[in-house]
């Protein structure tokens, strides 16, 4: 339900931002983003690594380690995207001192989008990504897909991108302890992105994204909001969820959810 609710939330404030736009001028369709799609403009790579901890003593004694690095470049007709995800937490039996790890997950995935013209707000994609978390009842998960997306631009700060196409998925199920054998499975890909700079030095950026197989249908979704402390250091407020349809494991929730305050540095 609280997935559900989140990406509910991203679709209305995508449908306000929209809707708002176009009353104010009628005229104009879309802003034109023609820069967006400028297959002559060369740009360095933007980097950005997040870091989080949290400890707590006494009573209850815990460890919580969460890291992210992103980078993404625009160079003449393509536009490339990667992400390092990393969280891992441990907590302490009083009674037996004893640490066990109560959450370890890894994400990775990259996309290139070949954009046609300055004139056309389409592209073609090729996605990858791969996850390790073996407490969501998979040893892990692995995606490929290709297809076709759209930027659209509504004002000088806020855009969304979309996409569709077909893919490939695989992953090994865990079951009561046992990993099963790997599983293969056609998927449909859909996936939007939002991003809207506040101000100056503060911005929103929320995604949701859905794969669609033949047993299982996986999806994810994050909003975020960050401001900036100085030219290179930002806070990060974020909250993300995970849910798989379906698993093999009855005893696993369906629904992962993460809420995380982070500091941002930006190279």
């Amino acid at each position: 339900m609280a997935y559900q609710k989140t990406l509910t939330a991203v679709a209305i404030l995508a449908c306000v931002a929209g809707s708002s736009v176009a009353q104010a001028q009628a005229s104009i369709f879309m802003y034109d983003d023609a820069n967006d799609l400028n297959t002559e403009e060369k740009k360095d790579w933007d980097a950005s690594a997040e870091l989080g901890l949290l400890f707590t003593s006494g009573n209850t004694k815990t460890e919580t380690f969460k890291t992210k690095l992103s980078a993404a470049r625009d160079y003449q007709n393509w536009r490339h995207k990667g992400i390092i995800d990393y969280y891992r937490s441990k907590q302490e039996d009083q009674s037996t001192g004893d640490t066990y790890v109560t959450g370890d997950k890894l994400f990775v995935s990259g996309q290139s989008n070949y954009k046609f013209s300055p004139e056309s707000r389409s592209s073609v994609f090729l996605f990858g990504s791969y996850e390790e978390d073996k407490f969501s009842g998979y040893e892990y998960q692995g995606t490929v897909a290709v297809g076709y997306g759209a930027r659209y631009r509504y004002s000088e700060s806020l855009y969304t991108d979309y996409e569709v196409g077909p893919g490939y998925s695989v992953n090994k199920p865990i079951v009561n302890g046992v990993v099963r054998e790997q599983e293969s499975s056609a998927i449909l890909r859909l996936a939007g992105n939002l991003v809207w700079d506040i101000t100056k030095t503060s911005k929103f950026n929320a995604l949701a994204s859905t794969e669609i197989g033949e047993d299982n249908t996986k999806s994810r979704a994050e909003v975020s909001v960050s401001a900036n402390v100085n030219s290179s250091f930002a806070l990060k407020f974020s909250v993300a969820a995970n849910h798989n349809s379906y698993l093999e494991d009855s005893s696993k929730e369906n629904l992962d959810t993460e809420t995380a305050v982070t500091l941002v540095y930006s190279f």
